[in-house]
């Protein structure tokens, strides 16, 4: 803003003020009584004017200042009328008043914005203060979950349902949590977490629920369809010939006891399709054993380790047999001071399994090459990559890989990867794959 106008203004008055007292005290020195009174009406004047002068300005200030502590952005300050110092305080203040009713209400959009984003979402969301227990914000989604009407103070939970009460808002959940709720006459399954934030002196807790029942029904029976698929197949390889071995024996059987001239049963045929069925029998046991085995493992006996003697032990216990196939297997590790907090045992057993399967795939290729190894990636995750350049997996088998029972082997049991998948869900991590035929494959395990 140009303040040059009212610098000169106000050194014109003050001169003028300071030539009048001037002027007093000459005709005060002099004499001079006529002169005398016509000097103090204008050192008067002058005065009462250089009080306005100013006191117009600092009005002007006066009312910007109190529209702003009232936050009255409306308030319009007239630009063509006045001196012209003024008219460029009423510019400047006009234009703050623009700027600011431009952010508020962009502010307002995003606002308005962001609110019908959390409303449409499934996901429940409250923030209330810890002190008072006052609700800042909840969604609508939060109410359904929980099966209440809004409230605007938690305490209205609290008198009505102390349980659920005591497990949403009186649990903390740094990290997402599966808990369930008892609702009416059923319970339901959520994941709920929270975080505290401050505002000026105020503490609030921001709460998040989200109802997982209906995606673990969802993903529960897309697993169970697999798995039943899978061991249908299983099952109906055995028992089909059992019970045609079988039928075939009774026949036999009930001839032989009707005609026993006519149809006469060799003890060692006989001895033969029961030995049959037998080894059927305990074929579907072991199956049956193999399948209880993937329950087995339920929780992990955490230890820090060096990935380097990680690699060690497992080089140590695969290089003969790897050797004995003619199988060149590698080791390396991106920094010597890569650890991991795992279950040593269960990690090992991930990695034998993987390395077994590289080891069939690549057996049949020329210069077959398994090569593992450990890094850190740019989010500081440890990956540990296990490559071979076998024949790969075909594509129309890729989505079943890690499905409990399914093989493509003859003679395999169909639960090294499923094993391998759930032992690293249980260490919080991931194992993908990449495969293409006739060039090889690599699983990585993401910790």
């Amino acid at each position: 803003m140009n303040y040059k106008g009212y610098i000169l203004k106000l050194f014109f008055r003050i001169f003028i003020l300071v030539a009048l007292v001037l002027g007093l005290i000459y005709t005060i020195l002099e004499y001079k009584t006529t002169y005398l009174v016509l000097v103090s009406f204008g050192i008067l004047f002058s005065i009462i004017n250089l009080y306005n002068f100013i006191k117009r300005r600092f009005a002007a200030i006066d009312d910007f200042f109190q529209a702003v502590k009232y936050r009255d952005f409306s308030r319009w300050f007239p630009e063509d009328r006045g001196p012209k110092d003024i008219r460029f305080l009423y510019t400047g203040f006009n234009e703050v008043n623009r700027t600011i009713k431009e952010i508020n209400k962009k502010n307002e959009a995003q606002y308005i914005y962001l609110q019908k984003i959390l409303e449409m979402v499934d996901i429940g969301i409250i923030a209330y203060n810890l002190e008072s227990g006052d609700v800042l914000w909840m969604n609508n989604s939060f109410k359904e979950i929980i099966d209440f009407p809004a409230f605007k103070n938690i305490s209205f939970v609290e008198k009505r349902k102390q349980e659920l009460y005591n497990t949403i808002f009186e649990t903390y959940n740094r990290v997402p949590n599966s808990i369930s709720l008892a609702l009416q006459n059923e319970r339901i399954k959520v994941l709920i977490s929270d975080t505290i934030f401050t505002i000026d002196d105020n503490s609030f807790k921001l709460i998040v629920l989200q109802n997982i029942d209906n995606t673990l029904n969802k993903n529960e029976s897309e697993a169970w369809k697999k798995l039943l698929s899978v061991m249908t197949h299983e099952i109906m390889n055995s028992i089909a010939p059992i019970s045609s071995l079988a039928d075939t024996l009774q026949r036999s059987i009930a001839l032989n006891i009707n005609q026993p001239e006519d149809y006469t049963i060799e003890p060692e045929d006989l001895n033969d399709g029961l030995k049959t069925i037998k080894n059927r029998s305990q074929g579907l046991l072991k199956f049956a054993k193999t399948y209880r085995s993937l329950s087995k493992v339920t929780h992990l006996n955490l230890t820090k380790i060096n990935v380097n003697d990680l690699f060690k032990n497992i080089e140590l216990l695969m290089a003969p047999s790897m050797q004995a196939k003619n199988i060149h297997i590698s080791f390396s590790v991106a920094s010597k001071r890569l650890a991991l907090e795992i279950d040593t045992h269960l990690i090992e057993q991930v990695l034998i399994n993987l390395i077994l399967n590289a080891k069939d795939a690549c057996m049949n290729m020329k210069n077959p090459k398994i090569r593992i190894q450990a890094s850190q990636n740019q989010n500081r995750d440890t990956i540990i990559k296990v490559f071979d350049n076998g024949s790969g997996i075909p594509k129309e088998i890729m989505e079943n890989i890690f499905v409990p029972f399914f093989t493509s082997k003859s003679a395999g049991s169909g639960i090294g990867l499923s094993l391998c998948k759930q032992i690293m869900l249980l260490h919080k991590g991931r194992i993908l794959v990449n495969s293409k035929e006739g060039e090889g494959t690599v699983f990585s395990l993401i910790f």
